[in-house]
Formats: structure tokens, C-alpha cells, sequence
């Protein structure tokens, strides 16, 4: 009997657009039949009858302890709830972009950069999560004399509200490979200038390129936070960024809303995992390969709801007194 999954991994082979597709859904197809022939039916063991329990009367709970906050933004007051969004099967994938760029990096107080080809891009860090690492490259440069840096970074991009106006692009720094660590980690799976993203594939209203958008992955503990915070810094906080990708023969298309559909009728982007590489000539990613086939329910991701966006705008554009 075929599974749905086999089922939906033989209908990419046939959808394939190129050999190196269809090779890599043929290889995940005979993973998945080898796994199911293999896996032991176990007897169902019947099931005792239960004892019914008196119910016992209630007794007062404590309050549970509030929640430690993220070291990013400070806490604040109540606010509601963010939309959750629906989770995929499997567990251990999430939304991701990060990559390794290699370049004359220059680190001052004023703004730091990292020079690609005859291009500078700003190069920031969160100050007291990224520290760290920030120092340890300063000192690197400082010891080793040379500004030639392989660095590990989150791409960060600016998008307009002017749909003709180019798109910014910046890059926040995560850490960076020294020349003895490349067997392990994220330095050992990408390139200079390679790039892994996860995230929903789609066009947005500000961006002619369709784009990856990548969310704030749910944690409980983040969820508690935001119940406490203000909705300006829950909505910078839960930020996607929506990175353009230029993927010409993608399996799926990226989803574009339809304003003369309703709601049931527009369906939905599609979750994708793929290596890029960037190319400052353009400011955009171009494809590379594919990681893993589409999932259409994506893994559990933060939302600012509509209400929180307009109080925010509202506190931007506010005076203070």
C-alpha cells in the first residue's frame, strides 16, 4: 500500500524539472519505501479496565512565575496574544538563513562593513548576545594583521514601501571560521558566499523577486515573553525577513495573493529548504540546490497580529512630548 508521503515524493518525480531534481526525489522515495518494508508491525497490547476515581476537591494553585525575557528586547506591559501558525509533521525542521561571506572586513564604532567585490555592506551585531563574537573577530584582525575575514552572518534585508524602490541589504554577524575550524558546523556545509534558507516561498506586495520569508520559529518560552511586551517591540521582535531568491525551474510556484479570491480560494506558500549564494552585483540570492522537498504545512512560526502593526505605526509616527 503507498503511503501519502511516497505518493507525493513519486508526483515530484514526475514534476521534475531536471535530472538533479528527479535523481534526489527518486533517492528520498526508495529511503522512505526501504524505512516503511522494514519497521516491524508491534502487537497492540490490550487495555486494562481503569478503576473509576472519587474526584477529590480542588485546592488552590500558585501563580506561575513570569517568564525570563528574551536577551533581545527588554519586557514590558500585558498585551494579547501574536497568531501562531500551523506546524508541519516534522518536528526538527525550522525556519533558517544564515551563510558564510568572506571579505575586507572593517570593524569601527561608528559602522562596521565587509567589503564584497566593489561593494561595502554594513555589518551589525546585537549588542550583549553578539559580543562575543564580535570581539573575538576584532581581536583576530588586530593578531593575525589581515581584514580578510570568512565570517558567519543572518542576511538582513530592507524592503520599501515604494515597490520600484531597490531593496537594502545588510548582514548581521553570528560568529567567524578561523583557518584550522572547517570540518564541522555550518563552515563545513557551505561556501564562501553560500547561504541556507528555510522559509515560505512567496512574492510579497514590496519586492518584484519572489522571495523566502523567514519567521521567528515558536518557542513557548518566547510566546510567554510577548504576552508581557509592548506591541512596538513585539512587532520589531517578530519581524520576518523576506530574502529574493532568483529560482527559475522551482518545483513549486511561489505563492502571490490574489485580491479578487476569497480566503479558501487563495491557498497558501509552501515551506522550502535551499542553498543560495549571493550576488552583490544584483543584491539578490541565486539558487543553487535544493535541501529537502517542499512541505506544505510549515513548521510553527510567530506572527505579529494586526493590531499590534497598527499600534506600532501608530507610536512611530507619534510625536513624543
Amino acid at each position: 500500500m503507498t503511503t501519502p508521503q511516497e505518493a507525493k515524493l513519486q508526483k515530484l518525480i514526475q514534476t521534475a524539472t531536471n535530472p538533479k531534481q528527479k535523481a534526489m526525489y527518486e533517492a528520498l522515495l526508495k529511503k522512505v519505501q526501504t524505512q516503511s518494508s522494514s519497521e516491524p508491525i508491534k502487537p497492540v497490547k490490550p487495555v486494562k479496565p481503569v478503576k473509576p476515581v472519587k474526584p477529590k476537591a480542588e485546592t488552590p494553585t500558585k501563580p506561575e512565575a513570569k517568564p525570563s525575557t528574551p536577551s533581545e528586547v527588554p519586557s514590558a506591559s500585558p498585551a494579547s496574544d501574536p497568531p501562531v501558525e500551523q506546524q508541519s509533521d516534522d518536528s526538527q525542521v525550522e525556519f533558517q538563513g544564515i551563510g558564510i561571506l568572506k571579505g575586507e572586513v572593517t570593524l569601527t564604532e561608528e559602522q562596521s562593513t565587509i567589503k564584497l567585490g566593489d561593494k561595502e555592506y554594513r555589518l551589525f551585531y546585537i549588542p550583549g548576545r553578539r559580543q562575543k563574537a564580535y570581539d573575538a573577530l576584532k581581536k583576530e584582525i588586530e593578531t593575525s594583521g589581515n581584514p580578510v575575514q570568512r565570517i558567519i552572518v543572518y542576511p538582513k534585508l530592507f524592503h520599501f514601501p515604494k515597490r520600484d524602490q531597490p531593496h537594502g541589504v545588510a548582514f548581521q554577524l553570528v560568529g567567524f571560521v578561523s583557518e584550522e575550524k572547517t570540518n564541522s558546523g555550518i563552515e563545513a556545509e557551505l561556501k564562501d558566499g553560500e547561504f541556507r534558507f528555510c522559509g515560505l516561498w512567496q512574492f510579497i506586495p514590496v519586492c518584484r523577486v519572489p522571495c523566502i520569508s523567514i519567521f521567528r520559529n515558536f518557542k513557548t518560552e518566547r510566546l510567554a515573553w510577548i504576552k508581557e511586551a509592548e506591541p512596538d517591540r513585539k512587532v520589531k521582535f517578530m519581524k520576518a525577513s523576506h530574502i529574493p531568491i532568483l529560482w527559475k525551474d522551482s518545483p513549486v510556484k511561489p505563492f502571490r495573493f490574489n485580491p479578487k479570491l476569497d480566503k479558501e480560494q487563495q491557498g497558501k506558500p509552501q515551506f522550502v529548504q535551499v542553498k543560495a549564494r549571493f550576488l552583490p552585483e544584483r543584491d539578490v540570492f541565486g539558487f543553487l540546490e535544493e535541501l529537502a522537498p517542499p512541505i506544505e504545512n510549515s513548521p510553527r512560526f510567530l506572527k505579529a497580529s494586526k493590531k499590534d502593526k497598527a499600534i506600532a505605526k501608530k507610536a512611530q509616527t507619534t510625536p513624543k512630548s
